[in-house]
């Protein structure tokens, strides 16, 4: 018992951490960012110095996913957007217990993409602590990631869009095989194709008439992702989120309507870039009992009204 206590107390328990003002660490260009560093230390000791960087990249990001489709692109180099480095502690001596130390600095007003989460693309941004505190000690290291939202000016549409989906209405189908698909005709709106992020998609969808009896009726969120290099273009549509609109055989000239959040990082405003770029899309998917599936695309433009 004697050993094991010994051994406990040669265990050493100091760490690092970070702390924003900001409890959801969303940030917009050109705000300034507060927060505290805390070191918990046990009996003291010395260090080299605590030094901050923060930086902000938009990188391609290759998975077993993309082996053989983004793999030609994996040269890429990171674009980036912010990097900067603080001095947070001259060499010294840091006391035993907690110790807090401030910070702020201030994000650039402009050139920042705002962040995002995708299969191939991301753009993120972090900080990163780090205590160099010499032999034999090891040197202690933190790091967190912020949220950037880049706001711009709302923008202005026309009217809703109506669609009408009918056999004849149908692409890659050839004539001699709309005899075989049962007639239905699928009407409805989309109340913006140009949608403010920070609001929900919506619009309507109404089935007019339809032979064979309605399974199911869908809401997709796509993503598409796009590289270009030396003229060469890599483009993959992945999905986001898929919402059920209508259960069964629904009811005929019933007018349903179409209701989506945006999802926070899986989405951001339309980037296009001369290296990449992320695009939107809603699929709108009815399925038959029959085993028929009749899926509409509807290309959209995120942006993030101020």
């Amino acid at each position: 018992m004697r050993k094991s206590m010994k051994r406990q107390e040669a265990i050493e328990h100091s760490s690092l951490d970070i702390k924003l003002k900001r409890v959801d660490r969303i940030y917009l260009p050109g705000e300034m960012m507060e927060g505290l560093v805390i070191i918990s230390s046990k009996a003291g000791w010395s260090h080299q110095g605590i030094m901050m960087h923060v930086a902000g990249h938009a990188k391609l990001q290759l998975s077993a996913r993309s082996v053989g489709l983004f793999e030609s692109m994996s040269n890429i180099k990171p674009l980036c957007l912010m990097d900067q480095n603080f001095d947070i502690l001259d060499s010294g001596k840091v006391p035993d217990g907690v110790t807090e130390i401030p910070f702020e600095f201030q994000l650039p007003k402009e050139g920042l993409h705002e962040s995002y989460h995708g299969v191939y693309i991301n753009v993120e941004y972090k900080i990163n602590v780090s205590c160099e505190r010499g032999f034999p000690k090891k040197a202690l290291h933190r790091n967190i990631e912020f949220v950037v939202e880049v706001p711009e000016a709302a923008k202005s549409e026309t009217e809703p869009e109506r669609f009408e989906i009918t056999p004849e209405s149908l692409e890659n189908v050839n004539a001699s095989s709309l005899s075989k698909i049962p007639i239905f005709k699928i009407s409805g709106r989309l109340f913006h194709k140009l949608c403010p992020i920070n609001l929900p998609f919506t619009g309507e969808v109404t089935i007019e008439a339809s032979q064979a009896p309605v399974k199911s009726i869908e809401l997709q969120l796509v993503r598409v992702e796009t590289v270009k290099q030396m003229g060469k273009t890599v483009r993959e549509a992945t999905e986001i989120q898929n919402i059920q609109i209508g259960d069964g055989d629904v009811c005929r000239n019933l007018v349903m309507p179409l209701y989506m959040i945006f999802p926070r990082l899986f989405t951001c405003p339309t980037m296009l870039t001369d290296s990449f770029q992320v695009e939107f899309e809603v699929n709108l998917i009815v399925v038959f009992g029959d085993g028929y599936m009749v899926t509409e695309n509807f290309p959209i433009e995120l942006y993030r009204g101020r």
